[in-house]
């Protein structure tokens, strides 16, 4: 509840301290003496945007601060998410420097005004002729109708849901996308990775195969170089082995005259040995030596494809080329990664969309549940405002779509009287209708839940009697449960409030101020009398004023 608040420098009003007590306040005052600047002050601690034409000293800093009770309503986590200190007795503080500039304060902590604009909708709830036009929204029908169905928990557990289904679902285009965009390099690159598998890069040798593939091309000179070289060294006459022969027999008759020459033997002999080893190993390379045309070609056909690799990726080694296949293997891998990952965010989003189903099916529910008792006691209350004839026609069809607060579409039919059309409330209620409405669902509303604050600007407007009566009967019942306040020009009304503060202007030197004043008991009387009389109060005035009072 909002316990005191204080105004300096704004409009009209210099100084202004007030304190407020729980239950029914009524605020009364002539026309233009400032009941609208008092809003605009405590609006502006709310939040709202600073019109600087509403400084009265331009030289002077603007200070609007309000305390509010804020004991179980359940704000915690507000405080603790903006990272504020909770305080039972919160305070709310705006200032307007002469500069210009405007700050912001809640428990001395600064904010921007978006922070303090959000914690205000949750303590005070501003209600004028104007502001009763969202009773036509369908946000507000909703509200009203999942008040009453307590689909408080349900709402929020759906909504959290939507949001991962919102995420997940953005996800999976983006995957799509990006599985679009990278299709036509894929299949480039798949392309060049199938052309170097096929090649078998780890079992090529590059020095082997060219070894064999000179060999293979030159079979006839490698077979007629070794014929000669076997007959150079077989040769009976000139051959090398022949005349070792005749050598080692000339130093083995040497070597019985000297030793001297045994060494000469010694080396001639392991000559001969070794000649005669690679006469061996010669006629074994003959042997080998074939004519193969097959292998050749295939040989060649592989050497032709490894060049072409080399010239074609500009690299110089087949290790280069594996080092490729591997970069290859990992992007067409991606490819598979993403589809991999589209897979699982589809499986991810159904298993979403199967919980949004559910959740929105039981909010649904709910909602029909409550949707008669909701057009009885709104018919009934509109019945002791004047409005006997009033009805209504609720019913929910089902959205295609996931919706903010489930899968509904609401119809909120409206029908003033007998043998009328329902029609949408936009079209069907008058602006008198519509802030009774609005003043009998905030009555409904207030039995199922906490509401906070909430002040009626002037709701009564073209209203009198009875049903006045009858209306401020309605605020009086809320404010058991709530701080209500009430602004008015009704008498009928006005005796209704536990308290009872009177605006008025008074000239001090040579300006006017706008004060604000809790009336006691015979000022309370008088006030009532002028409300019904004018200000020439006469004693049958004070009388019915008595009269209503009691």
């Amino acid at each position: 509840m909002l316990s005191e608040l204080s105004i300096k420098n704004y409009a009209l009003i210099d100084n202004l301290q007030v304190q407020f007590d729980s239950g029914l306040t009524i605020i009364t005052g002539e026309t233009g003496a400032g009941k609208s600047i008092l809003l605009g002050g405590l609006g502006l601690v709310l939040g709202k945007r600073v019109d600087f034409s509403h400084i009265n000293d331009i030289t002077k800093k603007c200070i609007i601060e309000a305390i509010f009770d804020i004991d179980g309503f359940n704000l915690k986590s507000f405080f603790e998410t903006n990272d504020i200190d909770f305080e039972i007795n919160t305070i709310l503080r705006r200032e307007v420097l002469p500069s210009g500039k405007s700050r912001a304060f809640i428990n001395d902590s600064p904010v921007n005004l978006s922070v303090l604009s959000a914690l205000g909708e949750q303590l005070i709830d501003v209600h004028s002729q104007q502001q009763t036009q969202e009773l036509t929204s369908d946000d507000f029908q909703f509200q009203v109708l999942d008040s009453l169905a307590k689909n408080h928990n349900s709402i929020k557990t759906y909504q959290q849901t939507l949001k991962l289904y919102s995420t997940t679902q953005k996800k999976l285009t983006e995957l799509i996308n990006l599985k679009s965009k990278s299709q036509k390099d894929t299949d480039y690159n798949t392309f060049l990775l199938n052309e170097l598998m096929e090649v078998n890069l780890h079992s090529i040798d590059m020095g082997s195969l060219e070894l064999e593939y000179n060999s293979l091309s030159n079979v006839e000179l490698i077979q007629s170089e070794l014929a000669l070289a076997n007959q150079i060294i077989s040769s009976e006459d000139l051959g090398v082995a022949s005349n070792l022969l005749k050598l080692k027999q000339v130093f083995y008759k040497l070597m019985d005259i000297s030793s001297a020459y045994q060494p000469f033997f010694e080396r001639i002999q392991s000559a001969s040995i070794e000649i005669n080893d690679i006469f061996s190993e010669i006629e074994f390379e003959q042997s080998k030596v074939n004519a193969n045309p097959s292998r050749l070609s295939e040989i060649d056909n592989i050497l032709q494809r490894i060049n072409n690799l080399f010239s074609k990726h500009n690299v110089n080694s087949v290790q280069e080329l594996i080092g490729i296949q591997s970069e290859l293997e990992s992007k067409v891998d991606s490819l598979a990664s993403i589809e991999s990952s589209i897979m699982l965010t589809e499986k991810a989003l159904k298993s979403h969309v199967k919980q949004l189903d559910d959740e929105s099916l039981k909010i649904r529910e709910k909602r029909k549940s409550v949707i008669s008792k909701l057009v009885t006691q709104l018919e009934t209350n509109l019945s002791d405002l004047g409005m006997s004839t009033a009805r209504f026609k609720i019913s929910l069809n089902p959205s295609d779509s996931f919706l903010n607060n489930g899968k509904d579409y609401l119809e909120f039919l409206f029908n003033a009287n007998k043998g009328g059309q329902f029609l949408p409330l936009k079209k069907a209620a008058s602006g008198g209708e519509l802030s009774r409405i609005m003043l009998a669902i905030k009555y409904i509303i207030s039995k199922y839940q906490k509401l906070p604050t909430i002040m009626f600007d002037e709701i009564d407007t073209g209203l009198s009697g009875e049903i006045a009566h009858k209306m401020g009967d309605i605020m009086n019942q809320m404010s058991l449960s709530m701080q209500v306040f009430s602004i008015t020009h009704l008498p009928q009304i006005a005796v209704k409030g536990k308290s009872h503060f009177k605006v008025f202007k008074k000239d001090i030197g040579k300006s006017t101020v706008t004060s604000l004043k809790k009336l006691s008991k015979e000022e309370r009387l008088v006030e009532i009398a002028q409300m019904l009389g004018g200000k020439q109060v006469s004693e049958s005035a004070m009388a019915h004023a008595q009269q209503l009072l009691n």
